[in-house]
């Protein structure tokens, strides 16, 4: 990964859109909702006040307007502040 969070930075691969409902039906582009929950593909080292608690290869929730979405070498990340995350799911 060429792109390094600074302080206390997160960068996340937002897991992708969901394609259709639970009863079959297809929704369109326009219709689906943002993700809210993506793998930590890389966390910055933290600063003298703030500890990171998450690492690489976390999976998180994060919040519905979280973040600046970003576009590296065709790929959609969103980085954020460690504490715009709500929880690491286990």
């Amino acid at each position: 990964m060429k792109i390094k969070p600074l302080a206390d930075r997160v960068l996340i691969k937002p897991n992708p859109a969901e394609e259709k409902t639970a009863g079959g039906l297809f929704i369109p582009e326009t219709a689906k909702e943002k993700p809210l929950a993506g793998t930590v593909v890389a966390a910055g080292p933290g600063t003298e006040e703030i500890k990171m608690e998450v690492k690489a290869g976390d999976k998180v929730l994060y919040g519905k307007y979280a973040g600046t979405e970003i576009t590296h070498e065709g790929d959609t990340y969103i980085i954020m502040k460690q504490s715009d995350i709500f929880a690491i799911i286990g």
